[in-house]
């Protein structure tokens, strides 16, 4: 077989496979209908401020409805759990714990998105965005004005998220990169509870 032929055979085979990609928002609605718990890595970094923040990486773990585990390792510990009723922010360096109910904390957050169940709709703004570096974007618009941040953009592979791109209300970037996600684990319920320590400060916010 010719070059030229081997190329447009090629071309038939992948074409269905190519028209059969889900856009990114479909992608979005299968994750939340048939995610119900995973695991994975994350790094993170912040930019577009006057001293951009160290990258930081860590471990996740959610749970729906609205349990989850984000673990900081790296460069400094930080956890942050959620049982489904509160969210529990750990700091070692400041020995200090802040309390949270979820809807304060994830009500019309990125969280909401990816770990929360309902519908989007209710709070977000959900459209297409071409794509681009191999992922499929969608752009998440906060309806309400106390959201704290302006938009946050998500990439899709293979009907998992890959990568977030959030713009707060300052003008910074957040990206975060998620990788090894392990879909639908048995979980522990030990994995989302959180005993703070003995020495340390608990603020409960109203």
């Amino acid at each position: 077989m010719q070059i030229k032929q081997l190329v447009a055979a090629a071309a038939l085979v992948l074409a269905p496979l190519a028209a059969l990609a889900a856009d990114a928002p479909t992608q979005l609605n299968q994750f939340i209908a048939n995610v119900a718990s995973a695991t994975g890595s994350f790094s993170q970094q912040t930019s577009g401020q006057a001293q951009g923040r160290p990258e930081q990486s860590g471990e996740f773990s959610f749970q729906r409805p609205g349990k989850f585990r984000w673990h900081v390792k790296k460069p400094y510990e930080q956890l942050i759990v959620s049982d489904g009723e509160k969210v529990l922010q750990y700091d070692p360096d400041l020995a200090q714990v802040t309390q949270r109910s979820v809807d304060q904390s994830i009500g019309t957050s990125p969280a909401a998105i990816l770990f929360g169940s309902g519908s989007l709709e209710e709070a977000f703004v959900v459209q297409s965005l071409p794509g681009d570096d191999g992922l499929q974007w969608l752009r998440a618009t906060p309806r309400g004005a106390d959201a704290g941040f302006s938009h946050v953009d998500i990439g899709f592979r293979n009907d998992l998220p890959a990568r977030l791109l959030l713009l707060d209300a300052f003008g910074q970037t957040t990206r975060i990169d998620l990788s090894g996600i392990k879909a639908n684990p048995e979980l522990p319920a030990s994995l989302f509870q959180f005993t703070p320590p003995a020495d340390v400060d608990v603020v409960k916010m109203q």
